[in-house]
Formats: C-alpha cells, structure tokens, sequence
C-alpha cells in the first residue's frame, strides 16, 4: 500500500475512533481479499472499506467500490467470520475521503 493509502486508513481509522468504535483488526487479508477495518460499533461489528481519491478525474472515492470490490469484502469478511463460535451482528461501511477533504462515513454502505 502507498503511503497516501496508509494516511487515508489512518485518517479514517482516528475518525471512527472519535466517533466511537474500536478497532478489532486492521487490514485483514486472506485470498478472497481484503478489509481495510474492522471494528465493533457496540455489539455490532463492522467491516469498513476506506476509498481516497485525490481528484475526481476518475470519479468520486464512492463510485471506486464497484461490484466486484463488494463481493471480494463480502468474501473476506465471510472467511473473517468462518472461525467464531457465534455469529455477531455485522454490517458494511465506508470511509470516503475525496480531494483531502474530511472524512465522509456511510454506515450500512451496502445495504439494500
């Protein structure tokens, strides 16, 4: 990951902090793909997708999460979720960070 990518997990990950989650696990990686966060919103856990876009020249950071980027997060987060005895109430946010402005948070980002 660039260095820009690591400021913006950083920059996001202060933000839900202040907001009031804790931080369970930081780029969790497995084949099926990878999360950026994951974090506990109470009870609930959340798997949180960071997207930062410097300019808008190839679209905002929300419309880089295409199809393809939800079904890689939903995998992983499966596997994530493979090993526990209980399953927790999850969802699925998001951190958009567009031209180094403050931090947009969308919870339930996926949700239909």
């Amino acid at each position: 990951m660039n260095r820009r990518g690591v400021q913006s997990e950083d920059e996001a990950l202060r933000f839900l902090r202040g907001q009031g989650l804790m931080l369970e696990e930081r780029n969790y990686t497995c084949r099926l793909g990878e999360i950026d966060l994951i974090m506990h919103d109470g009870t609930t856990l959340v798997f949180v997708e960071v997207r930062m876009r410097r300019n808008r020249s190839f679209g905002a950071a929300a419309e880089s999460i295409t199809p393809r980027k939800r079904a890689r997060l939903l995998a992983a987060a499966r596997h994530f979720l493979a090993g526990r005895r209980t399953m927790p109430a999850c969802r699925f946010d998001a951190v958009l960070i567009d031209n180094d402005g403050a931090p947009e948070w969308i919870k339930d980002a996926f949700g239909e």
